[in-house]
């Protein structure tokens, strides 16, 4: 199975205590691949160098880059489906890019798809 993960979903599931840590130890063990653009790992990188720290933010980064289940793709279209906070097209178009089965989320802009 092909998903992208929104920066909210990946954040609440690295902490080893987190109720949500099943999505990110299944990510590590391989059992789906993950669908990510640069822009969407820039807001990866971003975000939990904010909750964390830089360095944390690199080296999580880093080992989603060696992931063999990691596929990067180049968006080359933008389909502007969610208005209720256009930053979150980014996984939109990653996931009609990469071919994906879903998008993982909580946030409530997403229910427009």
């Amino acid at each position: 199975m092909r998903v992208v993960l929104d920066t909210n979903v990946l954040l609440v599931s690295i902490a080893r205590k987190s109720i949500y840590r099943p999505i990110f130890d299944a990510l590590l063990e391989g059992r789906f691949e993950l669908v990510i653009s640069n822009e969407i790992l820039s807001e990866y990188v971003e975000i939990i160098g904010q909750r964390a720290n830089p360095i944390v933010a690199s080296n999580i980064a880093e080992m989603l880059l060696s992931l063999k289940n990691l596929h990067k793709v180049d968006v080359y279209f933008e389909w502007r489906l969610i208005e209720g906070d256009e930053d979150d097209n980014k996984y939109v178009d990653a996931a009609v890019t990469g071919g994906v089965d879903c998008i993982v989320s909580n946030d409530a802009h997403f229910k427009v798809l």
